[in-house]
């Protein structure tokens, strides 16, 4: 859970800037959004989690 909480600031965090040196639109930003949302809401939101806590726990064992 708190790894999720992270992760979730951190994207937050990164899609603020990139909103506010426009790199990336309010469009393509509200399509990033749901795109996460309905990706969360399919099978593979368990094979990502897992990935994510994968990756997190390699991170670091270095």
């Amino acid at each position: 859970m708190a790894i999720t909480v992270s992760l979730v600031a951190l994207f937050g965090l990164v899609l603020f800037f990139l909103l506010r040196s426009k790199s990336l639109g309010y469009g393509s930003a509200f399509v990033a959004m749901m795109f996460g949302f309905y990706l969360a809401s399919t099978g593979a939101s368990e094979p990502m989690n897992e990935l994510t806590t994968a990756v997190v726990d390699a991170i670091s064992n270095l």
